[in-house]
């Protein structure tokens, strides 16, 4: 197996570091790498910030679900899908003036284009994850940023066409992070399809979660109401409050986008 294959296969998330900074050009490296990763069109529909400011990190330990681990992160990335920066070139451009001679009314970006920035943010990303696994830097992404966005907007000072799409922590991994195993996957036969998507019927599907329905049910009935693994992440994920606030916010972030 060849060094890359293997640090693809034996990646985790890693939310305790070491006190150990990133050096500057370490930091330039991760960037320089997700700047290079494959974009729509050569377009780059997204934007980079770097949270350095420790206020903003506590914050973000409250806006993102309670996660104390983004306050001691020694390095933070916030990607964001961006169309605003292609919008006011167009403008600063004379676009305008082009779609008049041509009978046309000058377009706003619209669901289509937001689909592809959201691609391109989290294609960098990865690849910044990438970047820094190769230099023994662990990461952990937080999803958690798609929530509260009217508090992160006014935070990070985002214009219309530019939404928080995934944060990303950085650090060197402790040696029980290290040593940490792996948490295992689905089969490739519940994900991967030849062709046409196949949907599951309810043996395969029971078939498919059945390892970690034992792992944490055990010999146990019962967990806190919940009578199966579905049931629990139901209510530990699908309906919780985290998730049904990510919804009204990424709601809130789509209105705000498409509204004239």
């Amino acid at each position: 197996m060849n060094q890359t294959m293997e640090l693809l296969l034996k990646r985790k998330s890693v939310r305790v570091y070491k006190k150990q900074e990133l050096s500057r050009e370490v930091r330039e490296k991760i960037v320089s790498a997700a700047l290079r990763a494959p974009t729509a069109g050569n377009m780059m529909l997204y934007s980079v910030i770097e949270v350095d400011d420790q206020r903003a990190k506590d914050t973000l330990v409250r806006t993102c679900d309670n996660q104390p681990f983004i306050a001691k992160a020694p390095f933070v990335l916030l990607f964001l899908a961006d169309y605003q920066r292609w919008y006011d070139y167009f403008q600063v451009s004379g676009v305008e003036d082009l779609c008049k001679r041509q009978g046309m009314v000058m377009r706003k970006p619209g669901q289509g284009d937001l689909f592809l920035a959201c691609c391109d943010a989290l294609i960098a990303a990865q690849t910044a994850v990438i970047a820094a696994e190769s230099m023994g830097i662990g990461s952990c992404y937080i999803g958690d940023i798609m929530e509260n966005y009217e508090e992160h907007k006014e935070l990070f000072g985002l214009p219309k066409y530019v939404l928080p799409i995934s944060l990303v922590c950085f650090g060197y991994p402790t040696r029980q992070q290290r040593e940490r195993a792996l948490t295992p996957r689905f089969d490739n036969k519940y994900i991967v399809f030849e062709d046409r998507y196949r949907r599951l019927g309810g043996e395969e599907l029971e078939e498919m979660h059945r390892e970690r329905q034992e792992q944490v049910f055990g010999e146990r009935t019962e967990i806190k109401d919940a009578r199966n693994f579905g049931q629990m992440m139901y209510t530990k994920k699908f309906a919780a409050d985290f998730c049904l606030e990510m919804t009204r916010s990424v709601r809130a972030m789509v209105q705000n986008w498409v509204e004239d």
